[in-house]
């Protein structure tokens, strides 16, 4: 006998409670990159002119797509935190969502599931 399509569907459920309660989790989603850099401000009495290590900053850079062009933003450090995060909250969301789409494919192609001529 082939499990209804309600007994299918709370078995998926089950089977994917975890990750749907780590999106859930999840505050910030970015996608992007995010540098951090020292310069140099080219004034050649300043003290980062001869000294590698006394160079200015850090600043914070973060690189992303909008509109298929690549944004940069300059950001302070608080920020740089957030979208750090962000950032590797928007890989995992990555990660749970094809280890949901698995989850899927494996209930339905399963055996006694129904199959389309």
């Amino acid at each position: 006998m082939r499990p209804s399509p309600r007994h299918r569907r709370n078995r998926i459920r089950q089977r994917t409670q975890a990750l749907r309660r780590a999106i859930r989790a999840m505050d910030y989603i970015a996608s992007g990159t995010l540098h951090s850099r020292t310069k140099v401000c080219g004034r050649p009495n300043c003290r980062c002119a001869g000294d590698p290590s006394a160079r200015h900053g850090p600043y914070h850079e973060w690189s992303r797509r909008s509109g298929g062009r690549l944004v940069h933003h300059v950001i302070s450090p608080q920020q740089a935190q957030i979208i750090a995060r962000a950032i590797e909250n928007h890989r995992e969301l990555q990660e749970l969502v094809a280890h949901w789409a698995e989850e899927t494919a494996a209930e339905v192609l399963s055996p006694g599931s129904e199959r389309t001529r």
